[in-house]
């Protein structure tokens, strides 16, 4: 009765009244959420929230931008990037930002998206760096987040064994300095729920100063940074799509040398790099890094400390994660070579990673070609072209004395209304690389050879579709494959926009993999595993003050002959887009998944610089409420409280994580100054 009742209030929500609006101004939710579906479950998006939300305050001249300029917009192609240059290079500057529509492959909904982070008129930037000026013209914006649990889950209580030694709050705070565009700081601090504040005081310190467009010297950053180069074989660390909607992102965008800001506490590297300009076109970017990692470690036959993998976690809460934190000492250091002239880039990639202690082969059978030794080089060079409406693009690398890998693509403009994109992938068993992001289905580029194609048709400003097929297969064994295996991924969505006011979206998703057989039998066998999801949303403005979105989506998981599970979510979305002093939004959302195999993931909301995934697994509700306040003209305050109410159960969260009740909530406080 109640899912029915669900339905039908969900059918007529969508079909509500359009009425009048102002949607110009892209909301940077809105982009957030329609990359969020590319990024691991687990991505800390500061990285990009604070990029799109700077350069809402400081758009991009298009008359006087650059490639790597552009790149930072992640809703834009690479194809489309070089197809906005070859048009200035042809007809000259823009007169009007309106002429984007001349432009090859650039829709409406990509046109509308762009509007809000570009400009026609020349700003005033400043040109050199004098003392005086830095505090004075310098922009500095401070957050400062408290969050915690409101339950008390098992790992705080006074147990005899394994137990978090911490308190259960999370505290981030987070400073950035930026004059102009030549001078940036950043300094983050982080702890965890279940950490102990140390003499830091917090777990997790991260900073960086940085200058651009100092001559020659293009870039310089000092202390945390992130490299990007190629297509993410060889070196990648820090933002990376996956395969999602759009499919041109198949194609990465490299970004080269960038200061880095995210909280996560693995993927960057600590130290010094520079890009600095040899000749015309001609960019080398060197680097040098140092730090500790976290590793659980044993003793050899020598008595040498040893380890098997790297805790990329980044967690210090138990006895067992403190003493596994900065265990690993790692010591980095190369150089990109870059050429890159009017529609061709060309580079070559070199640099060595010596670890303190070494690596011994893992025990299990499906790991035996991992890396052992301390000490590892990486090789790669990377190519993109732009011929016409079509864009090449691929990368080979290799981990000497082991494995090699390579990918190789082309984006197509077949016209105005239609691109394609076809990409092919060849990754070894043995490939190693600490920095490995490479388009895969698995979790790393290694051990996988897959075709991918992909369709994006926008045959008006009203309709949009997207399709893609990717065929892969894994040539050895995996965690829970003990046999050679393959699969496929089919995605197909469309979405309708009658109105600005009025978006229909239609998806369905479906994805075969091979993994051992759940039957006790002497001898493992692979039994197909099909996962499916279905979803309809209706996203809707009635003023420029409110908007609501609607969501019905299923699930479906079968394995070998066992019968399949069905699992369904819907949920109501309503946002209050004030311009005065107070908005926010609420979601109220009722999931019914028989198990953790059939769970739905779905984007939510959060305080400013702070979004996520939920996972919606088992049977209950879910709501949250974030408000946000200001109290003067540079201080904001954001609050949310979130909970899960669970149905016909006694316990929430696993291990340490276990909650007594039925029901998880969590209350989360932020502050922000901007000065």
């Amino acid at each position: 009765m109640r899912f029915s009742f669900l339905i039908i209030a969900f059918v007529l929500s969508g079909f509500i009244t359009k009425a009048q609006g102002n949607t110009e101004e892209a909301n940077i939710s809105d982009i957030l959420e329609s990359v969020a579906e590319n990024l691991p479950d687990d991505y800390d998006m500061n990285e990009l929230t604070v990029v799109l939300t700077r350069l809402k305050n400081h758009p991009i001249n298009l008359n006087q931008t650059n490639p790597e300029e552009l790149k930072a917009l992640v809703f834009l192609s690479p194809l489309q990037i070089s197809n906005f240059f070859a048009y200035i290079t042809e007809n000259g500057k823009l007169t009007d930002v309106l002429e984007l529509q001349s432009i090859n492959s650039f829709d409406i909904k990509t046109i509308q998206n762009l509007l809000p982070f570009v400009t026609l008129n020349s700003f005033g930037e400043y040109e050199q760096f004098r003392f005086r000026d830095f505090f004075k013209l310098g922009e500095s914006d401070l957050v400062m987040r408290f969050a915690q649990t409101l339950q008390k889950q098992r790992g705080f209580e006074d147990l005899p064994g394994n137990r978090y030694l911490g308190s259960p709050e999370r505290i981030q705070t987070r400073y950035r300095y930026h004059f102009g565009s030549i001078i940036s700081a950043s300094l983050t601090l982080d702890k965890d729920a279940g950490e102990k504040f140390k003499a830091k005081p917090f777990d997790f310190l991260s900073g960086n100063i940085s200058a651009f467009k100092l001559g020659s010297l293009k870039k310089l950053v000092v202390g945390d940074y992130a490299l990007q180069f190629g297509q993410g074989l060889t070196l990648w660390s820090g933002f990376s799509f996956g395969k999602g909607p759009d499919v041109t992102s198949i194609a990465k965008k490299d970004l080269g040398l960038r200061p880095y800001s995210s909280a996560n506490e693995y993927s960057f590297f600590r130290g010094i790099s520079a890009t600095i300009t040899l000749a015309q076109h001609v960019e080398i970017t060197p680097f040098l890094s140092y730090r500790k990692l976290d590793a659980s470690q044993s003793t050899d036959a020598d008595g040498n400390d040893v380890q098997a993998t790297i805790n990329q976690t980044g967690l210090h809460r138990t006895a067992t994660e403190i003493e596994n934190d900065n265990a690993l000492g790692q010591r980095i250091y190369g150089a990109v070579l870059q050429y890159a002239k009017n529609d061709l880039t060309f580079g070559a990639i070199g640099y060595r990673t010596t670890f303190s202690n070494s690596f011994i082969t893992q025990a299990a059978t499906y790991d035996q070609f991992s890396f052992t030794g301390n000490e590892l080089t990486n090789l790669g060079v990377y190519y993109n072209y732009t011929f016409k409406n079509v864009y090449l693009f691929g990368e080979a690398g290799k981990s000497l004395n082991s494995g090699f890998a390579y990918t190789n693509g082309v984006l197509l403009s077949i016209s105005p209304t239609v691109s394609a994109s076809l990409s092919y992938r060849n990754y070894s068993k043995d490939y190693h690389s600490f920095f490995n992001q490479g388009i895969a289905e698995a979790s790393e580029a290694l051990n996988e050879i897959g075709l991918y194609t992909g369709l994006n048709i926008a045959p008006n400003k009203h309709w949009s579709f997207s399709l893609y097929t990717d065929y892969f297969r894994f040539p050895w064994l995996k965690y829970r494959i003990d046999a050679p295996s393959n699969g496929y991924e089919i995605f197909v969505q469309a979405v309708y926009s009658p109105a600005k006011t009025l978006k229909l979206l239609w998806r369905f998703k479906t994805e075969t993999k091979q993994q051992n057989t759940d039957l006790e039998v002497p001898v493992n066998f692979l039994d197909n595993v099909k996962k499916e999801g279905y979803r309809f949303e209706v996203s809707w403005q009635i003023s420029k003050n409110w908007a609501f979105q609607n969501r019905f989506e299923v699930s479906q998981y079968k394995k070998g002959d066992v019968s399949r599970e069905l699992g369904y979510l819907i949920y109501q979305d309503i946002n209050y887009l004030a311009l005065s002093k107070l908005s926010g939004n609420i979601r109220l959302a009722y999931f019914n998944t028989p198990s953790y195999n059939s769970r739905i993931y779905a984007y939510e909301d959060d305080v400013l610089y702070n979004f996520a995934f939920g996972m919606y697994s088992g049977k209950g509700y879910r709501s949250y409420l974030n408000l946000r306040y200001r109290l003067a003209k540079k201080l904001d305050v954001w609050t949310r409280y979130a909970i899960f109410i669970y149905g016909n159960t006694e316990t929430v969260g696993t291990y340490l994580d276990e909650i007594q009740g039925n029901k998880k909530s969590e209350i989360k406080i932020q502050l922000r100054y901007r000065f």
